[in-house]
């Protein structure tokens, strides 16, 4: 793939919804590098170079494609981080989430002028 249109970051721990996200990018013939996280820690290890992602290039993703339900750090908690570091908060992200947990997030994403995208399910 062609990484200078910036990779897509996806942060998210159900492998079938990473798979249909993959599809629906292809199906848009998308051709941006997509690089996949598993949880909130992971997702947060590569956004600052840490851990096993220390010697991947320092610039950040195109698009984050962030889950708000995941293990260790949750999508909330992840968002947050984003927006507070000057480096990351002009980073576009798209939050998803099944239809159920979009009551119990969409005011507390509403408070800080994010919106909430849910996932079909």
């Amino acid at each position: 793939m062609n990484n200078n249109l910036g990779r897509i970051l996806i942060v998210e721990d159900d492998a079938k919804d990473v798979e249909l996200t993959l599809m629906a990018l292809e199906d848009y013939k998308l051709t941006n590098d997509v690089v996949v996280t598993r949880d909130g820690q992971e997702a947060l290890d590569y956004l600052y170079c840490r851990g096993q992602f220390h010697t991947r290039p320092g610039e950040n993703p195109a698009v984050i494609l962030l889950d708000l339900k995941l293990p260790k750090v949750d999508g909330l908690e992840v968002l947050k981080q984003i927006r507070s570091d000057e480096r990351l908060k002009m980073t576009p992200v798209v939050v998803l989430t099944s239809s159920r947990e979009e009551e119990g997030h969409g005011e507390k994403l509403q408070t800080r002028g994010e919106r909430l995208r849910g996932k079909a399910g």
